[in-house]
């Protein structure tokens, strides 16, 4: 099987997501997507109405908002709260990150009614919930995963792109022999090359978290191969 260029940048995410970035940065984002093709925008909440007016002439490319990032540790009426806005300025998607330090602590049914609370209210769109793998024993993974897949989530993420390292193929792998195809995976963090993505799509990722540096470096080395990979 062979994917082109435009169909694996219909797959990446790209963000704008860190202290400081700022509309400059976002402003470069949202027009690498148009010209490349990316699937999706990210950006932190005080952009959001920014970048929708960037992207509104290209209804293809998905906005996608951030609960409680990059922490996860808001109150549940707080995530709920920004959920809500983020719906209201016109977000395509939700990424919401699990209360870590809750699911740590063992709280499971707590970080289940948190997660519940958000994708009640931002119905029918896609979610996906970040669990930063990166952290957590295997148990906290298996829980991790059963949480997201109970409340109805779209995609397990596996970071934020903020942790102490990236997605690895092992992350994926792992999150794959627990989820089979009750739930689709995201990666995120650390993929900056061809080979790492191809060989995490075939673990079973199917979007990507990747920065907007690396995620145009990755499609135009496809270009130069024939622009198409096998996977």
């Amino acid at each position: 099987m062979y994917l082109t260029s435009k169909d694996i940048a219909k797959m990446i995410d790209i963000s704008c997501v860190r202290t400081i970035s700022n509309e400059a940065d976002i402003e470069e984002m949202a027009n690498a997507a148009k010209q490349y093709g990316f699937g999706q925008v990210s950006v932190l909440q005080s952009f959001i109405p920014f970048t929708k007016q960037l992207i509104q002439d290209t209804p293809e490319i998905r906005l996608v908002g951030n609960v409680s990032f990059p922490s996860g540790s808001d109150s549940t009426s707080t995530k709920v709260f920004q959920a809500k806005e983020m719906v209201a300025a016109g977000c395509d998607e939700i990424d919401m990150v699990m209360n870590i330090g809750m699911l740590k602590s063992g709280y499971l049914r707590e970080v289940k009614e948190d997660i519940q609370a958000v994708r009640d209210i931002i119905q029918p769109l896609p979610m996906k919930v970040i669990i930063e793998i990166m952290y957590l024993s295997q148990e906290e993974i298996k829980h991790a995963c059963e949480i997201s897949i109970e409340c109805g989530a779209t995609f397990v993420k596996t970071g934020t792109g903020w942790a102490d390292r990236g997605t690895t193929l092992e992350d994926v792998l792992i999150v794959k022999s627990l989820v089979g195809d009750k739930i689709k995976i995201k990666a995120s963090g650390g993929i900056r090359s061809v080979q790492t993505l191809v060989k995490m799509y075939q673990a079973g990722a199917r979007r990507f978290g990747i920065n907007l540096k690396s995620g145009i470096e990755i499609l135009e080395e496809i270009k130069k191969n024939g622009d198409r990979i096998e996977v």
